[in-house]
């Protein structure tokens, strides 16, 4: 006997399932303005303690320290977002997460204590919004805008970790202390937050509803090589992110630029950075093979990698902005991968939360080992090679990401 056709109820919820809902006009311009108000804030906390150190007077061990807990506790709470997303819906995790920001920077602000403890509370809050941001694209957006979506995401990230970063040495200086500039993180948080809380009235959808889509037959993620070439691929990408973060502006020194042209150079990463985390998503998401694209971006590190070790020191800030477009980029297109990869949303969660839990872990080795490299050779050749010998050999683990099984 013949199968009976699809209903239209079916037919329209599977279209929907792979292109995404339309938006009225009003509620979509709330969800890219909330959209926008969050993203700001995934990196703006991060980005305080460089510049503010020599200023403040933080110890070594204490900026150690402050910059080892972000990927640790991103990658120990990313398996956090898919427990809220279960209970509460995307939207609502979001709202959640924002709150946690404002909270947590508010805590920064309460003295050495209160900074170590506020930086593990705002690292939690981030680590639900890196996972749950491609999951509501996916969800509410058309198909054709989840690259051009990822790459707004990739901006906002970039320029609210430029903006505040370049305005705490002076707020510190002008107050004569450093609570006040970190307390500019309060603002951005306070607005996403603000910014989510129109999405609370989209209701969360009902674990009982059939649309044909739902999988039951699919393994443990774990258990997928897709998803552990995803785990490759951001794993050594914020491993090499975190690395350059945290050192380049020594690397510049060393290479014979003064500390003031170190700290250009670190700001011009920080463009580079959001200039690839905004092309790379939009260029990867109209094609169904990602692969070139991966390459192209382990490539363009490689390459920016090998002209910091190799070139004369005049042509230092080039590979510096050629590495900061790479790492961008390595940032951002991840989200296309989960949304490409992911058969439909619960199964998207699950990608991006093992190759942020893992990811960030392998991240927080990065500056460690580099320091340790320098301190027994004297001179960053070694670990800049260590980090480009990485991304090569991701530039094959990370290739089954790129493509759906053939």
């Amino acid at each position: 006997m013949p199968a009976s056709p699809p209903s239209p109820t079916a037919t329209l919820a599977t279209r929907r399932a792979r292109t995404g809902p339309p938006l009225a006009s009003g509620a979509g311009a709330l969800l890219v303005l909330g959209f926008v108000l969050m993203s700001l804030n995934t990196r703006v906390a991060f980005g305080q303690i460089g510049p503010l150190a020599p200023v403040a007077g933080f110890s070594p061990a204490a900026v150690s320290v402050l910059g080892l807990l972000p990927p640790l506790c991103m990658g120990a709470f990313a398996p956090l977002a898919a427990v809220l997303r279960r209970r509460l819906g995307e939207e609502r995790g979001l709202w959640w997460a924002g709150l946690l920001l404002v909270a947590g920077t508010v805590l920064r602000m309460l003295g050495m204590p209160g900074l170590y403890a506020g930086t593990v509370v705002v690292s939690a809050a981030t680590a639900v919004v890196n996972v749950l941001i491609p999951v509501l694209v996916r969800k509410r957006f058309p198909r054709e805008r989840v690259g051009a979506m990822m790459g707004l995401y990739a901006l906002s990230m970039g320029v609210g970790s430029a903006l505040i970063a370049a305005l705490v040495v002076p707020v510190a200086q002008a107050t004569g202390s450093w609570r006040p500039a970190i307390g500019l993180a309060v603002i951005p948080a306070v607005l996403a937050a603000a910014g989510m809380t129109p999405q609370l009235r989209h209701r969360p959808p009902q674990p009982a509803a059939t649309t044909g889509t739902e999988r039951t037959d699919r393994p443990h993620v774990a258990r997928t090589a897709v998803a552990w070439s995803l785990t490759a691929f951001f794993g050594v990408q914020t491993f090499a992110f975190y690395t350059a973060l945290a050192w380049l502006p020594s690397i510049l020194v060393q290479a014979g630029l003064t500390r003031g042209t170190a700290g250009t150079g670190q700001t011009l990463l920080i463009l580079g950075i959001a200039a690839g985390g905004f092309i790379a998503p939009i260029l990867a998401a109209k094609r169904a093979d990602q692969r070139p694209h991966i390459i192209a971006t382990i490539l363009v590190c490689a390459t920016g990698l090998t002209g910091l070790t190799s070139a004369p020191a005049g042509t230092a800030m080039l590979w510096v902005a050629v590495l900061g477009f790479g790492l961008g980029a390595g940032q951002a297109l991840p989200g296309v991968l989960y949304a490409h990869r992911g058969t439909d949303p619960d199964h998207m969660t699950a990608l991006s939360t093992m190759a942020q839990s893992y990811g960030f872990l392998l991240a927080a080795t990065g500056p460690a080992l580099a320091a340790a490299l320098h301190a027994a050779t004297g001179t960053w050749t070694a670990p800049l090679t260590v980090v480009t010998a990485t991304l090569l050999v991701c530039a094959i683990a990370g290739l089954r990401a790129g493509h759906d099984r053939d």
